[in-house]
């Protein structure tokens, strides 16, 4: 059985599908099948390095990606294809080819954002992003997706009923080691602050969670701080930086949230392990990646009731109403003053973070391509 994983959409990707993207490479690799011949579109690493079309400055750097992207589904790939007869097509970005193919298609469609939230993305983008993702679903062809809430949502937007399998992906593997330097750079000890690492997208919710820090920090009279990592929002609409920036002006905690902009996998790695916990008010995920990391590290989570997350942490975490501002700083207040159920998350979590493997997450794949 061959099976053509497509890579190429690693030239921009930075967020949850690189991580994706790289681990399901990696697993193939790591855990090969006897039955299945696996075909690399890109070499991965390779492939994730590639600076050409990262963080265009201009519309015409931006038009530039497009019409390579478009040049690679709709000619590229299927050259490819036909060049490699596999037997099974993967295509982990959500778009496969409009051209019909003689090869099965496996098409992972992470969420469904771009129908839930249409405000967060520009109009003609949506518009255009959603077309090539239709038009892709084609014969034999079945949909990969993360999670059980993905696969609901996906079956009430989608207007044609297609075989649709729920398989939990692997957080990405982090080198070892810490960065002392870095925590002391920042005035962070360890134990003594909560933790966020992605991108400033509305969904996330973080304004939502400096409020809750603020009032944690008048109640308490602590010393702890927040931590959050990672960069601007993916798009003018999507972007909620300049709102959390001026919210710390105005409540003056300026010394007390920490925002390091994008880090490396050793400084992610030295917040996870310094962490006292990690909060994840986030109204909307199709899966929750930092849930498994964090739990992998021993770090409590306090995560939103949104459904995803309830079902990647698996009752290890500690839930909050989604949007409640009240319940988040109560939640934080807890786990600060109680041992008992800190050690008791700990142990839960990192037993659920073992559920979420690499040898699982390709396993649900060697299941799929196989059953045929």
């Amino acid at each position: 059985m061959k099976v053509l994983l497509d890579l190429q959409y690693l030239n921009v990707a930075t967020t949850g599908i690189k991580t994706y993207m790289m681990e399901l490479a990696h697993a193939a690799r790591t855990y090969p099948h006897p039955e299945i011949e696996w075909i690399f579109s890109h070499d991965p690493e390779k492939q994730s390095a590639d600076q050409s079309f990262k963080n265009p400055q201009s519309k015409v750097q931006r038009l530039n990606y497009h019409l390579d992207y478009f040049k690679w589904k709709e000619f590229q790939l299927p050259d490819m294809v036909k060049k490699h007869q596999p037997d099974v097509l993967i295509c982990p970005d959500f778009v496969s080819p409009a051209a019909s193919l003689p090869c099965r298609r496996l098409t992972v469609i992470h969420d469904a954002f771009f129908w839930q939230m249409p405000q967060n993305y520009p109009k003609w983008w949506r518009t255009y992003f959603l077309r090539l993702i239709k038009k892709g679903l084609k014969e034999n062809t079945e949909i990969i997706t993360t999670t059980e809430y993905s696969r609901k949502s996906l079956y009430k937007y989608l207007k044609k009923i297609y075989p649709m399998t729920v398989i939990h992906q692997a957080p990405k593997k982090l080198s070892e080691g810490i960065d002392a330097i870095f925590l002391e750079n920042h005035g962070l000890e360890k134990q003594r602050y909560f933790l966020h690492i992605g991108t400033f997208d509305k969904r996330k919710n973080l304004p939502l969670l400096v409020h809750a820090f603020a009032d944690f920090l008048k109640e308490t009279n602590s010393d702890f701080k927040l931590v959050l990592a990672g960069g601007a929002g993916q798009s003018v609409q999507m972007n909620d930086k300049p709102l959390v920036d001026s919210l710390l002006a105005e409540l003056q905690l300026q010394d007390k949230v920490i925002l390091p902009g994008y880090i490396s996998d050793l400084q992610v790695r030295t917040l996870y392990k310094g962490a006292f916990a990690y909060a994840f008010p986030s109204e909307n995920e199709g899966f929750g990646i930092p849930i498994v990391e964090a739990m992998s590290f021993g770090v409590p989570v306090i995560h939103a009731d949104q459904p995803a997350l309830m079902e990647v942490a698996g009752g290890a975490g500690l839930a909050v109403q989604t949007g409640d501002q009240l319940d988040l700083k109560e939640k934080m207040i807890l786990l600060s003053s109680e041992k008992k159920r800190v050690a008791a998350m700990i142990k839960n979590g990192l037993e659920q973070s073992k559920k979420f493997s690499a040898k699982n997450f390709i396993e649900g794949f060697h299941q799929v391509i196989l059953k045929n």
